[in-house]
């Protein structure tokens, strides 16, 4: 039910906004049929969130930071061939993830990215499950994207001249120290964090352009580098089929160049809209996210072809290696040697900065992503929906997995790449299946080669690199147990949105508010004559109920027992000419029965009674039963579940078990 505000100090910091929820929350006593959601598609949104570009800047820090080490990356894995190699992966990105994230921002335009897409392909338990596998990559990617861009900005500030002596020997500390200021910018608020993303990127870029234009000088005024390296590529890789051919199978060492698609529709809530935008259709946020993700994939584009040339033309091969001044920090290295130790230290400076702030991305998408799933599974508290408890709880894990992993950008590559790639395969997968649901055979048959690339891609990094399947495991582990003993410990919650009655339901209601209201929990079978008249003389002769006392039979279906929250149906029907039967609809018998009845207490005033049968069998397997499927012992839960709603005894509506 509604979550009530929070007060005083401390607590109502940390819960601010959750009252906002509670607003938009059914009421007990019965909202009109679909009111808070009808009325939020409804409300114009367009004016809420950031221009498109300024969000740009934030999933930005993410994508562009990568040219802190892509070069580098690509160097080592490719040698000569480092600017083929970054061509297919240009390729890849523009007639791969750019459409298919497009069509995700089309889908699903809300924030939850492919995974609700695929959420809508499977239903009860099993797309519960699957979907908390995604989460755990979607993890693995977010919080590893913190921790690594963190731990590699420590060590471009260990490793610059000015500071080498005194921080080389602190790295774990820094990381750390980095990650706790990310924490505290969002503690601060979102609007803070987008502004500190867009002064960051603006200067990040503007000293690449420099950088890359003074290196393309360099290039066009010595033609012998050219000619040097187009000698030393072919006779170390023969012909051009060849040199596709191996940077094909290069290229899964160089996906992380396209990191930052999945933050990029994660955030997109945050996108301002059209002033008529609504929640149900949000053209304008839409639109702009669609700017959003191919201007980011352009400029990604540029600078990676323009880099991996010109550090490969004018680096020497050895300076990539491990302990060359190069390797890691391949732009820096030129920008210290080309251009003079003070515009370097101020690029250097530059690069610390973006790549701390890398990490706000992440969190941005954490911050939209687990909120939407977790809470609404019954798998985190409530309070799992305010911002801040939640930036302290994903600061505490990048506390842990900088300390586990000792602040090593290289022991955390793995899973920044297997958490990158699995979700751009999921993301792959889902347009496919969306567009062979809509008959688009022509988009069908994209998607699904760029689904297979994906895979392919994904497949050669676990076969590589196996520690970031086992990273990712650990995280889904997590994310599995806290969620099930979270929803475990909320078993006994009042997990109703609300109550709606049809016409006939709310005159049966009416009806019996005049007299002594008593229901019979009913099971239904084969809902036939017999049924019915053995169950009320059952009951009336267990509780001794007079005969000229109304009975109404109340019976629940359960449609999806692995759903927490959601509203109950309520249809009234009279069976065989005598017997009147209340239907109600939810996830849980139990909380269907509590909310019910507290509905019926509130509308009419009068204090209802329930009359249940003890159920058979083992109390230990009923209480499963109930967990995960919705039925079970449902007296005593149907007590317990009043008792937490309602803790004063007078007020409480009365359990009968005869």
């Amino acid at each position: 039910m509604a979550t009530t505000a929070p007060t005083g100090g401390l607590r109502a910091w940390l819960l601010e906004g959750l009252s906002d929820i509670a607003k938009n929350q059914p009421r007990q006593g019965g909202e009109e049929p679909g009111g808070p959601e009808r009325r939020r598609a409804a409300e114009p949104t367009g004016h809420q969130g950031q221009r498109w570009w300024r969000v740009m800047c934030l999933t930005g820090v993410d994508y562009f930071s990568t040219l802190g080490y892509q070069p580098g990356i690509a160097a080592l894995a490719a040698g000569l061939l480092s600017p083929i190699a970054t061509v297919v992966l240009l390729i890849v990105t523009l007639a791969g993830a750019l459409p298919v994230y497009r069509r995700v921002a089309e889908d699903s335009p809300h924030g939850e990215g492919s995974i609700a897409m695929l959420e809508r392909l499977l239903s009860l338990w099993k797309g519960k499950l699957f979907v908390l596998a995604l989460l755990g990559f979607a993890a693995t990617d977010f919080l590893i994207t913190i921790t690594l861009s963190a731990a590699d900005a420590s060590t471009h500030l260990a490793e610059n001249p000015h500071f080498a002596g005194a921080l080389h020997s602190h790295q774990l500390l820094i990381t750390l120290l980095l990650v706790a200021l990310l924490g505290a910018v969002f503690l601060k608020g979102f609007l803070e964090a987008v502004g500190v993303a867009v002064v960051l990127v603006a200067l990040y870029l503007a000293l690449n352009v420099v950088v890359v234009g003074d290196g393309l000088w360099h290039v066009l005024t010595a033609p012998e580098l050219v000619t040097d390296w187009r000698q030393g590529l072919t006779a170390e890789r023969g012909n051009v089929f060849v040199m596709i051919g191996v940077s094909l199978l290069i290229f899964p060492k160089l996906a992380l160049g396209m990191s930052g698609f999945e933050t990029g529709v994660a955030v997109m809530p945050h996108v301002k809209g059209d002033p008529d935008d609504t929640e149900e259709s949000p053209a304008g946020r839409i639109r702009g996210t669609k700017k959003l993700l191919t201007t980011a994939a352009l400029i990604m584009s540029v600078f990676l072809i323009t880099t991996s040339f010109i550090t490969t033309v004018l680096i020497p091969t050895s300076e990539f290696q491990v302990g060359g001044q190069a390797n890691g920090r391949a732009l820096a290295f030129l920008a210290h040697r080309e251009l003079g130790s003070a515009f370097g230290t101020v690029y250097d400076f530059s690069t610390i900065a973006i790549l701390w702030f890398a990490g706000a991305s992440a969190m941005a998408g954490l911050l939209n992503l687990m909120p939407r799933y977790l809470p609404r599974y019954g798998m985190a508290p409530h309070w799992a929906r305010a911002v801040r408890p939640m930036v302290l709880v994903f600061t505490l894990v990048a506390f842990l997995v900088t300390w586990i992993f000792d602040a090593s950008v290289d022991r955390q590559g793995g899973a920044y790449a297997t958490g990158v790639l699995v979700l751009m395969s999921s993301a792959a997968v889902a347009v496919t299946i969306a567009a062979r649901r809509l008959r688009q055979r022509k988009s069908t048959v994209g998607f699904g080669i760029i689904a297979v690339v994906f895979a392919y891609t994904t497949v050669v990094n676990v076969v590589e690199r196996p520690d970031g399947v086992k990273i990712g495991a650990c995280f889904i582990g997590g994310i599995v147990l806290v969620s099930l003993l979270s929803r475990l410990a909320r078993s006994y919650e009042l997990r109703v949105t609300g109550v709606e009655l049809d016409d006939m339901a709310a005159r049966f209601v009416r009806d019996i508010a005049s007299r002594r209201i008593r229901f019979i929990a009913n099971e239904p079978d084969r809902r036939d004559v017999a049924e019915y008249r053995d169950k009320a003389h059952q009951i009336r002769a267990d509780n001794d109920i007079p005969p000229e006392d109304d009975l109404i039979f109340v019976e629940v279906t359960v449609l999806d027992a692995s759903e927490f929250e959601s509203a109950v149906h309520v249809r009234g029907q009279v069976l065989h000419d005598r017997y009147r039967v209340l239907a109600l609809e939810s996830t849980s018998v139990p909380n269907a029965l509590a909310a019910f009845l507290l509905h019926v207490r509130d509308t009419t005033g009068g204090r209802p009674n329930i009359y249940f049968e003890w159920t058979e069998g083992s109390p230990f397997a009923n209480f499963f039963r109930f967990f995960l499927f919705g039925h079970g012992e449902v007296a005593p839960v149907t007590r317990e579940v009043l008792r937490e709603a309602e803790p004063d005894p007078a007020r409480r509506p009365r359990v009968h078990v005869g």
